[in-house]
């Protein structure tokens, strides 16, 4: 049997490091694809709970047919839940379904998840929003990812709508972390704020600029929180791993 946690201990477990990242399908700027790149960009950062976006699992030749989800929990010994926003028949009958989407990693243990796909105009991309309940320690934390629509604002602040009606009354200290491909300027992101805190401007240097990689420049990657989670560090770590830059940051869970 293992001894209880000591009160001080408790508390540092509740410290929570997280991370968002858009991957790109593990292609980098150099057009490698290199996971290992990814994983080490994730593990230097100390994350322990993270949301990536644009992860391939059996897609395509792009990413060599891998189930990228798997392997990255595999190799960084977290888990993991997956959600499919594309989600298309095998080129070959009994073959794995070709799908793309959100990824959550945790070092905790996750108890519960659901993905809702976002509002879609004709023709468009399927976009979808992933929550999972992660518990920390004992205290809960609704964690949800997210890939908003590029090139139509319309479309987007429709997501973002459906984004606030999914989570506005959530009861447990909520983060809403992804790529919005929408400047903090924005409508969409103004909406966003409104419910949930940004938390670079409060603990990040500089502009955090996450997009175009190698020369970044618009934050499209964000962070919120609601007041449970209070943030002591947030910062943009280098990585040549995809077309975007990571944002890190450190909360205190409350």
């Amino acid at each position: 049997m293992t001894s209880p946690l000591t009160a001080q201990a408790r508390v540092q477990a509740r410290v929570v490091k997280t991370l968002t990242f858009n991957i790109h399908h593990a292609a980098g700027v150099d057009g490698k694809l290199d996971l290992e790149r990814v994983a080490k960009t994730i593990e230097t950062s100390g994350a322990t709970v993270v949301g990536l976006q644009e992860v391939d699992r059996f897609f395509d030749a792009r990413s060599n047919w891998v189930d990228q989800p798997a392997w990255l929990a595999a190799r960084l010994k977290m888990n993991y839940v997956f959600a499919a926003n594309l989600d298309w028949d095998p080129l070959e009958p009994g073959q794995p379904r070709r799908q793309y989407g959100t990824l959550v990693l945790s070092k905790y243990p996750i108890v519960d998840s659901r993905n809702t796909l976002l509002p879609k105009y004709p023709d468009r991309e399927q976009r979808g929003l992933l929550e999972a309940l992660i518990d920390v320690d004992g205290t809960p934390l609704r964690f949800a990812d997210t890939h908003l629509t590029t090139g139509n604002d319309g479309e987007r602040l429709e997501q973002v709508n459906a984004i606030v009606a999914l989570l506005k009354d959530a009861p447990e200290p909520t983060m809403v972390v992804g790529d919005m491909n929408a400047i903090p300027t924005s409508t969409e992101i103004k909406t966003l704020t409104t419910h949930w805190t940004d938390t670079w401007p409060q603990k990040g240097l500089g502009l955090g600029l996450t997009s175009p990689v190698p020369l970044p420049l618009r934050r499209i990657d964000y962070i919120l929180h609601t007041p449970q989670l209070t943030p002591t560090a947030a910062s943009v770590p280098p990585s040549l791993a995809s077309d975007h830059l990571p944002v890190a940051a450190t909360l205190n869970l409350g």
